[in-house]
């Protein structure tokens, strides 16, 4: 499960001073469920996912992930978590089989584990025919499920996805929320910022639309066409951006 409480954080600009890029976000994020965070760039959603997963620490208020406090017990959070997003390098000259078992050891796990789990997850994802192939002559596509592989090698019980479709081509952002899915089924908690209303309709449980670093509103698909009276999360997201201005 993932809680977040309060959640804030202040950046110091030389030329605007301090800036606050989230501001007091709260929401809940149940196992077997896919949370939504929506918003436009700039709105917040990278900011608040990087607090949650320990990478920044909040300039007040809290979270906890997986039971773990954020701020207390960052180490913890950080072996329950997978964090992907598209801006996520993978070094060139490393396999995708190396790459993967390289994280592996860094989770901690012994060599027989490593090989069970890259064997599991390489045929869920479909990457036999590269797992020897190096990262630096991988296609886009192929490069993203390298990283999803290496970001679930430890099993993880809470993900969380930061735009992972961005910038991808159809089959390979197909081939991501096809997993998206696979972890909602297999009882995960999932955490899925996106700007493209299409994704989100598909693949969340509950909703969160983020706006200048607030969340203005917040529930289920039907509960949001029904409080702002538009068929289209599109629609209900230009509203709800609109009124916040």
């Amino acid at each position: 499960m993932i809680e977040a409480r309060e959640l804030s954080k202040v950046f110091n600009d030389k030329k605007r001073g301090a800036v606050r890029a989230v501001d007091s976000v709260s929401f809940r994020g149940e196992p077997g469920q896919i949370y939504g965070l929506l918003g436009a760039n700039g709105a917040g959603k990278t900011t608040t996912l990087r607090m949650l997963a320990t990478i920044l620490s909040p300039t007040s208020g809290t979270a906890t992930v997986a039971g773990f406090d954020v701020v207390r017990e960052p180490a913890k959070v950080r072996a329950h978590i997978g964090f992907l997003s598209t801006a996520t390098a993978l070094y060139d000259r490393l396999t995708a089989t190396e790459t993967v078992e390289y994280f592996g050891q860094l989770f901690g796990l012994d060599s027989a584990t490593i090989a069970r789990r890259t064997a599991e997850i390489f045929k869920t994802l479909d990457m036999e025919e590269f797992r020897h192939r190096r990262c630096g002559k991988l296609s886009t596509g192929m490069k993203q499920k390298v990283s999803i592989a290496r970001t679930i090698i430890h099993d993880p019980p809470v993900m969380i996805f930061d735009e992972p479709t961005n910038g991808l081509d159809v089959m390979a952002a197909r081939s991501i929320t096809d997993f998206i899915l696979q972890c909602r089924g297999q009882g995960k908690t999932v955490i899925f910022s996106t700007h493209v209303m299409t994704e989100a309709e598909k693949l969340c449980d509950r909703i969160g639309i983020i706006h200048s670093g607030k969340v203005r509103a917040e529930g289920t698909l039907e509960e949001l066409r029904a409080r702002y009276a538009q068929p289209s999360l599109e629609e209900i997201f230009v509203q709800v951006s609109g009124d916040a201005r």
